[in-house]
């Protein structure tokens, strides 16, 4: 099965790296830049936003990351990551929430928009802080987001607090230190930043 990952290794792409690594899978990378390669064709037939991150597996595309995260767990079950019956209420209900209120919550803070009172019925997260306390109660309830085992809801959202606590744009709660100090802890998760790191450090020494 042919498996390509576009990326950047300072984009969201990070997160797909991690998920793609826990599946196992082989696949190819393709490291695009912001100003040229990733606005222009080839690039823009697979995704017209020219935004990364997105893979093409077996000539299907998938877009944005939440979407990847789910659809790499379905595609690769061997990977053990996709939820159980049992646990499919929980692994949608904050994939989606992390993926929506939470990220639209978190962007909107960290640019200084702030809904006014009559505003948050508009929004769909309604505050921030509404927003922080309900991630709070999520990576509380259970060892991990679906229930007591590692899933690819775990990747999605775990990236998206470890992301908000590192840069200051969620708040360093005790619940979220605990939360982080499981999932990050992953061989995957220390694979997939290493691979980026890399990427990182060779495009510094080439521009010197």
């Amino acid at each position: 099965m042919a498996l390509t990952f576009y990326t950047n290794p300072r984009s969201r792409g990070r997160i797909v790296r991690w998920m793609l690594e826990e599946v196992g899978a082989p696949y190819e990378t393709v490291v695009l830049d912001y100003a040229s390669t990733m606005k222009a064709e080839p690039y823009l037939s697979i995704n017209p936003m020219g935004k990364v991150p997105a893979i093409v597996h077996d000539g299907r595309v998938v877009t944005e990351c939440a979407a990847i995260c789910a659809y790499l767990a379905e595609a690769f079950p061997e990977a053990g990551l996709a939820p159980t019956a049992d646990e499919r209420a929980d692994y949608y209900r904050w994939m989606f929430y992390a993926s929506g209120p939470a990220e639209q919550a978190i962007t909107n803070r960290a640019m200084g928009f702030v809904p006014k009172a009559e505003q948050e019925r508009m929004a769909g997260y309604g505050t921030f802080d509404i927003v922080v306390d309900t991630l709070e109660m999520a990576v509380s309830a259970h060892r991990y987001l679906a229930g007591d085992r590692f899933t690819a809801v775990d990747v999605y959202a775990g990236s998206q607090v470890a992301w908000g606590v590192q840069f200051g744009s969620l708040p360093r709660r005790a619940a979220f230190e605990d939360y982080l100090a499981r999932v990050l802890a992953r061989p995957a998760y220390r694979r997939a930043g290493a691979i980026d790191d890399a990427l990182i450090a060779g495009e510094a020494a080439s521009a010197r």
